[in-house]
């Protein structure tokens, strides 16, 4: 298209403007009236390009076509996500492959470049762009960005919006949003994966629970001594319930550790 607008260009009296089309390129092949034999090569050539564009637009479309009936037949719901057709999904669902594989929507961002690297030092805190992961993602998770900025009434122009009044920039606003942008896919795509959209949001692990019963096991209570004396203070014990100057708190750690070395010895004659 850039040559065929060179070509009009040295055709056309006083050029022509930027934008270009295939249907108004062909109107002004229809009017241009060659002046010599340099002119008319260059209508032949553009003639050329312009049928090379045209049969480029019929195999994107033809392509295009099959792409959405992939995507179609995956039964996927990202198409229904605003910003995002067929195309973009299929571009999202060939280079995601199993969502599985990501624990997390943090480890789905991180993959796809959307999430920031933390370069924070002392009391500032700054973060980077990421220049690494995934950069075909990363691009569909941009067009979809610019897609929601674009039309206003729309939750992605409204998070935007509001991070341009928090003090941001509009290229820091627009990675925020793409960072927002990949939880919502990887939400879908979880969705997608368990074929239900009740399953969307944030996971919820079960927490781990310490056995309610606190008696030893059996092995434990045999070799245990019956006769075995009580538990005498440890050294902190000693330290914080006396008052007596260092000599003596000395005396009493040694007596303690002198003790619990007697104790371990009975231990062990009892477990022979």
């Amino acid at each position: 298209m850039c040559r065929l607008h060179r070509l009009l260009a040295k055709l056309t009296p006083g050029g022509m403007r930027r934008e270009l089309s295939a249907n108004k390129a062909q109107a002004l092949l229809r009017q241009i009236r060659p002046a010599d034999d340099v002119a008319d090569i260059r209508l032949q050539i553009a003639r050329d390009h312009l049928a090379d564009i045209r049969g480029l637009a019929a195999r994107i479309k033809s392509i295009g076509q099959q792409i959405a009936a992939l995507v179609a037949d995956s039964g996927t719901a990202l198409t229904t996500l605003y910003g995002i057709g067929p195309v973009i999904a299929g571009r999202i669902l060939a280079e995601t492959g199993d969502v599985a594989r990501f624990a997390s929507k943090d480890h789905f961002a991180s993959y796809n470049g959307t999430a920031p690297i933390d370069v924070s030092s002392g009391d500032q805190v700054r973060h980077r762009l990421s220049r690494a992961g995934n950069r075909r993602i990363n691009h569909a998770l941009h067009m979809m960005a610019v897609t929601q900025i674009r039309n206003p009434g729309t939750t992605g122009r409204q998070y935007y919006e509001r991070k341009r009044s928090e003090g941001k920039t509009p290229k820091e606003a627009l990675r925020c949003l793409k960072r927002r942008l990949s939880d919502l896919v990887y939400c879908q795509l979880t969705a997608d994966s368990k074929s239900t959209i009740k399953e969307c949001g944030s996971p919820t692990t079960p927490m781990l629970t310490r056995p309610i019963s606190t008696s030893r096991p059996a092995s434990s209570r045999r070799a245990a001594s019956p006769s075995r004396p009580p538990c005498r203070p440890g050294p902190k014990d000693s330290l914080r319930s006396t008052g007596k100057d260092n000599h003596l708190v000395g005396i009493e750690i040694l007596d303690a550790t002198r003790l619990l070395h007697d104790d371990l010895l009975q231990a062990a004659e009892h477990l022979e």
